[in-house]
């Protein structure tokens, strides 16, 4: 338990923290990367010179400031950020590491104004922090271990097919190469797949949707190809279209996440995918098919165009196992060959009042994954209809970022 003296001293460095976060946290990771190089064979390259786990680490540690005295109300954050460190393997020993150097970051960027009573309070502070993620960490790393076909570390897989689902998004099928069961996991997880690719000093990390429904002997993960100009961010899935084929090897952690679909619930469902962020969504689909085909479902995919729409023959048969089921697709820029799909109802973006007009459902629960921008616009748009927060739910590519603003 923190005294209150220091819960006082923390609380009172949230103005500066709300002003210098970002400043503090690009510094400690600065820091780290060079006194510690190895740990950029964990770490996200593209999150990184994007800044996007910059602002994560930023707002988190904000955050903690700000709840230092129920440090529970924060523990879904706290446990979502656990669940990305276990599908990467962070480890105990990292935290020392870590706390070391967000501690130096902190009195670089602060100068004379981080007194040693405030760099003691932020580091008993740190200490109690960094032990709730270990415990959390040692559990799910146990969880994930002893299931059926589990495994703690990365495991070796062979892609035992390769599939072009639309111009830019190619799936892969993945089976263990010692084939042994594989565990279970709940629709909307993801795996981290680690490569050494050419070119480059470090093994890159990338998590990937588990994008079909757990009990096959096989996972499949569907990647976007991104602009091979816009790096770093095009170097791994690039890496993967070009190079990998039927017959190659790669890394996967076991699944994670906690974006997961609700199957206590016999509530309506709607899901809302912008671009490759149905990978999820048709996993938890999928499932409902199999499991609840009673469950009302209203999906809305929102593309360019129907050749960059994936999985749409899959997505047309959920009609035939799903007992209510709709399909909208809705295209910014769609072909005259797209205008006669009867299942194109929109040309544009999806907004609330298109929503308010198509949505048959107002009690569903939503699940909505895509980019930040198609996020942070169809949350609003849904919280603009009312829709209590409780029955919203979203996924980040990545580090979470805000909606806000």
């Amino acid at each position: 338990m923190l005294s209150q003296k220091t819960i006082d001293i923390i609380k009172s460095t949230i103005p500066v923290l709300e002003v210098k976060g970002l400043e503090i946290t690009s510094v400690f990771y600065k820091n780290l990367f060079t006194n510690h190089p190895e740990l950029l064979n964990i770490f996200n390259h593209t999150n990184q010179q994007q800044g996007r786990q910059q602002t994560a680490l930023a707002n988190t540690v904000l955050a903690a400031a700000k709840n230092i005295d129920k440090l529970e109300t924060i523990l879904p954050v706290v446990k979502q950020i656990a669940q990305k460190h276990r599908s990467l393997l962070v480890k105990p020993e990292h935290y020392p590491i870590v706390g070391e150097h967000l501690l130096g970051a902190i009195k670089e960027v602060l100068g004379d104004a981080a007194t040693d009573e405030i760099l003691a309070a932020w580091a008993e502070s740190y200490g109690i922090i960094a032990q709730v993620f270990i415990d959390i960490e040692k559990e799910m790393y146990n969880d994930s271990a002893s299931q059926e076909g589990g495994w703690s570390d990365f495991k070796e897989f062979k892609v035992i097919d390769k599939v072009k689902e639309s111009d830019v998004i190619t799936s892969f099928y993945l089976l263990p190469k010692d084939h042994t069961v594989l565990p279970t996991f709940l629709p909307g997880q993801y795996i981290t797949v680690r490569a050494k690719v050419a070119g480059q000093k470090y093994l890159l990390n990338r998590q990937y949707s588990l994008s079909d429904v757990p009990g096959k002997e096989y996972y499949r993960i569907s990647v976007k190809r991104e602009a091979e100009e816009q790096q770093p961010e095009g170097v791994f899935s690039n890496y993967l279209h070009n190079f990998i084929n039927i017959g190659d090897s790669l890394e996967l952690t076991a699944p994670a996440g906690d974006f997961t679909l609700n199957t206590d619930l016999e509530s309506p469902v709607v899901f809302i995918s912008g671009g490759v962020g149905i990978t999820p969504l048709i996993s938890m689909a999928k499932q409902i098919a199999n499991t609840q085909p009673n469950r009302k479902v209203e999906m809305i995919c929102a593309s360019r165009n129907a050749k960059l729409q994936p999985f749409e023959k899959e997505l047309i048969s959920l009609s035939k196992q799903i007992n209510d089921y709709s399909l909208s697709f809705i295209y910014e820029n769609p072909s005259e060959e797209d205008l006669k799909n009867p299942y194109f109802k929109k040309q544009g973006y999806i907004d609330a009042a298109w929503l308010t007009s198509n949505i048959q459902a107002v009690d569903a629960h939503y699940y909505v994954c895509g980019p930040v921008p198609f996020l942070k616009a169809v949350v609003s748009n849904l919280k603009q209809l009312n829709v209590p927060e409780t029955n919203i739910h979203f996924e980040f590519f990545g580090p979470s970022m805000s909606l806000e603003g």
